[in-house]
């Protein structure tokens, strides 16, 4: 016999993860764009793809498409093209997360990116130009979605290793 445990015990005893999404957005010549955490943020110095985490009751793609405004200016549009997703154990000892990355399309090469104050760069780079660049997160994740916008896929990843 089973014993009946009452649901809100139950959703309590549940494994707990944060969720992100960020934007994967290359320019006509297929370079990445990445932005620069500003001083004062945890990883700040490092680069990565906009993004950020949920609001209370929010979707991931809402999400990205929010964050892509506020992190650059730019309108992703209506579409989600989801890339892949990856599972992290522990981010800045806040625990797992499962960040979600959809394709942002192309950059016109007279886009113009209007950072937010959470970061103070910003740049398009080759998958070689990644070697050497402090990155907020694995250079493998990067090469996976790339991948994936090029493959047609979606990856899943665990800890930025595609698998």
């Amino acid at each position: 016999m089973t014993d009946w445990v009452p649901r809100e015990e139950w959703i309590r005893s549940q494994p707990r993860a944060l969720l992100a999404s960020c934007v994967l957005m290359l320019d006509e010549q297929g370079r990445v764009l990445l932005l620069r955490y500003g001083p004062g943020r945890p990883d700040a110095g490092r680069w990565w793809l906009p993004g950020g985490m949920l609001d209370h009751g929010e979707d991931p793609w809402s999400a990205a498409r929010r964050e892509m405004r506020e992190e650059t200016g730019i309108d992703i549009g209506p579409r989600p093209a989801l890339l892949g997703v990856d599972h992290r154990a522990d981010v800045l000892g806040t625990g797992p997360v499962l960040d979600c990355f959809f394709h942002g399309g192309t950059l016109v090469t007279d886009t113009s990116v209007r950072l937010s104050t959470e970061h103070d760069r910003h740049g398009v780079f080759s998958l070689d130009e990644l070697h050497g660049l402090p990155l907020a997160a694995r250079r493998s994740t990067l090469t996976a979605l790339y991948g994936a916008v090029h493959g047609g896929g979606v990856v899943y990843l665990r800890e930025g290793v595609a698998l």
